[in-house]
C-alpha cells in the first residue's frame, strides 16, 4: 500500500530563538502520524532560511546533521519576504513529497490539527485551510484591523479565506497549479482559492508565540493588505472614476448655483471655498494618479521577468548540499 510523503514547508526570518522548539515539535508529529500509519516514513520538514540575520541558517543545519532523513534546509541567496520565502520552499518539496503542510516557525498555528488536514487530504481534499476560530489572544486594535481587512479584500472583489494566514495543506498536484502562477506581486491567501480542486477547512486556536518577536508589524501587514488588492483587483481605480464623476456632478450644481446668484445680484466673495476647491480636486488628483502609479508600477516589476528568489544551497536526506542559481 502507498503511503503519502509529507512535507512540512516552514519560512524562517531571523528565528534562531523558536527554530529548534519548532523542528522538535514538528518532527514529534511527524513520528506520530507515521506511527499511525498515516503519512509515510521518510516524510521530512523543509526550513527555508529567508535571508535570516541571525544564527536560524546554522541551526538548521544543525537540526539537519542530527536529523538528516526528517529535516531538510533551503537557503535563499538573500531576504525576499515570507510569501516568496514560502513559495521557495513549495516549489523546492513539490517534486520529492505527495502533499505538503506550510507554517510558520513561531508554533501559533496549532501543530495538532495537522493530523486532521491529512485525514481530509486522504477523503479527496487538495487544499485544506487552517482556519483560527476566534481572535481572543489578539489586542482589540488587531482584532479590529484585521477583521476590516477581510472586508475590505471582499469588497474589492478578493476571495479569500476569512482568519486564515498561510497555514495550509496542498497536494502535489495543486502545488503542481499553482507554480504556474508567476506573478511577482505574491498574495498567497488571494491565489489558493484561484487554483480549484477541492478545498476544506480545520478549525483551531492559534496561540502565543513560543519565543522572539513578531515578524509582521503593522506596516508589513498593510502593506500585504495594498498588495493583496492591487494584485487582484481593479476596483480602487474604479472608485477613482466614481468619485470623479461624482465631483463633476456637483460642480454642476454648484454652476447652477452660481449662475442663479450672479443674476439675482446675490454675489458673495467666494475666496475660501475657491481656495478649499482647488485643494481638494488638486489632491483628489494626485490621489489619483498615485494610485494609478502604483498599478504601472507593478507591470513594470511584472515584465522585467526577474526571478522572485535565489536558492543558494538545499540541504536534503542525500547530505550533499546542492548548489543552484
Amino acid at each position: 500500500m502507498h503511503m503519502d510523503k509529507l512535507a512540512i514547508v516552514v519560512p524562517c526570518y531571523n528565528e534562531e530563538e523558536v527554530l529548534k522548539i519548532a523542528s522538535e515539535a514538528l518532527r514529534g508529529v511527524l513520528k506520530d502520524l507515521v506511527e499511525k500509519g498515516k503519512i509515510a516514513a521518510d516524510s521530512f520538514i523543509l526550513f527555508v532560511n529567508d535571508g535570516s540575520k541571525d544564527r536560524t541558517w546554522e541551526l538548521i543545519e544543525e537540526e539537519h546533521a542530527a536529523h538528516p532523513a526528517s529535516v531538510y534546509g533551503v537557503k535563499l541567496a538573500g531576504n525576499v519576504g515570507h510569501q516568496f520565502a514560502l513559495t521557495a520552499g513549495l516549489i523546492t518539496a513539490k517534486d520529492m513529497c505527495d502533499v505538503t503542510v506550510s507554517i510558520d516557525a513561531d508554533l501559533q498555528d496549532d501543530v495538532d490539527v495537522i493530523e486532521e488536514m491529512i485525514d481530509k487530504f486522504h477523503g479527496g481534499c487538495d487544499i485544506v485551510y487552517g482556519v483560527r476560530k476566534a481572535r481572543k489572544t489578539d489586542t482589540f486594535f488587531k482584532r479590529v484591523t484585521a477583521q476590516g481587512f477581510y472586508k475590505l479584500m471582499g469588497a474589492m472583489g478578493v476571495k479569500t479565506v476569512y482568519n486564515h494566514a498561510d497555514f495550509r495543506l496542498m497536494s502535489q498536484r495543486a502545488v503542481e497549479e499553482f507554480s504556474k502562477y508567476k506573478e511577482t506581486n505574491l498574495f498567497l491567501r488571494g491565489m489558493m482559492p484561484l487554483i480549484g480542486y477541492q478545498t476544506d477547512s480545520v478549525y483551531y486556536d492559534r496561540k502565543e508565540r513560543v519565543a522572539g518577536e513578531s515578524k509582521y508589524p503593522l506596516k508589513k501587514m498593510l502593506a500585504l493588505a495594498f498588495n493583496g488588492i492591487s494584485s487582484f483587483s481593479v476596483k480602487p481605480i474604479s472608485l477613482i472614476l466614481g468619485v470623479g464623476l461624482f465631483i463633476l456632478f456637483v460642480s454642476a450644481l454648484a454652476l447652477v448655483y452660481a449662475l442663479i446668484s450672479y443674476f439675482t445680484g446675490h454675489v458673495v466673495q467666494g475666496w475660501t471655498s475657491l481656495i478649499l476647491s482647488i485643494w481638494f480636486l488638486g489632491g483628489l488628483q494626485l490621489l489619483a494618479i498615485g494610485l494609478v502609479g502604483q498599478y504601472i508600477g507593478k507591470i513594470y516589476i511584472e515584465v522585467k521577468g526577474r526571478p522572485r528568489y535565489n536558492i543558494e544551497k538545499v540541504l536534503t536526506d542525500h547530505g550533499v548540499e546542492e548548489e543552484r542559481g
